[in-house]
């Protein structure tokens, strides 16, 4: 029985692999190239490690972090949903619920039901835990963005609603005293576009 486990669980790492094949909007910050999915997913984990302490309320830095290595495990079937991509939200959703689906149920029980209702947990963004959780995956490609002097934002013509409507309410909800710097941030990368037009 052990073994069986065993395997599945090899089974599941050796998929989730293909997470790092998954290519990012997001540049790495010296701008060599994009990141991929794995390597914001680890970062993503140290943000939490790191930024707990900024949460709106008492989080669990651990379950963040588990919440924060799974997220994006979805994206080896269904892709990265970039800010200016003009998906439907309803149907990003339904493709990515059906690959947790799919993803989680390679590992044993009850393994595969506690890493999907962890994945659950932070796409409903209603605890503490998952709401710092999504302000954290709110808050890593925004600081790219601005620390790559507009990132994708100015390859794709991202404009300034854009951004406050993408980040502002998820960060403010889940990290306040976050938003306040990305706030500053975005005002000071939008104000030279909004002087020359």
């Amino acid at each position: 029985m052990e073994l069986a486990s065993l395997e599945k669980q090899l089974s599941f790492l050796r998929e989730i692999d293909r997470l790092k094949s998954v290519v990012r909007q997001s540049p790495l910050l010296d701008k060599s190239r994009k990141e991929n999915s794995a390597e914001h997913s680890w970062h993503l984990a140290m943000y939490a490690l790191v930024l707990s302490e900024y949460a709106c309320g008492p989080v669990n830095a651990n379950r963040v972090i588990q919440m924060l290595l799974l997220h994006d495990i979805v994206e080896i079937d269904v892709g990265d949903f970039p800010i200016h991509g003009g998906s439907s939200a309803q149907a990003q959703a339904e493709q990515e619920a059906s690959a947790a689906l799919r993803l989680f149920g390679l590992l044993p029980q009850p393994q595969g039901d506690q890493f999907l209702t962890l994945w659950q947990e932070f796409e409903r963004a209603e605890t503490e835990d998952a709401k710092f959780a999504k302000a954290l995956d709110r808050f890593q490609p925004l600081l790219i963005n601005i620390f790559a002097g507009g990132g994708t934002w100015t390859e794709s013509g991202v404009s300034l609603e854009q951004v406050l409507s993408r980040y502002g309410p998820v960060i403010k909800r889940g990290a306040p005293l976050l938003w306040t710097v990305c706030e500053q941030w975005v005002t000071q990368h939008f104000a030279p576009r909004a002087a020359s037009t």
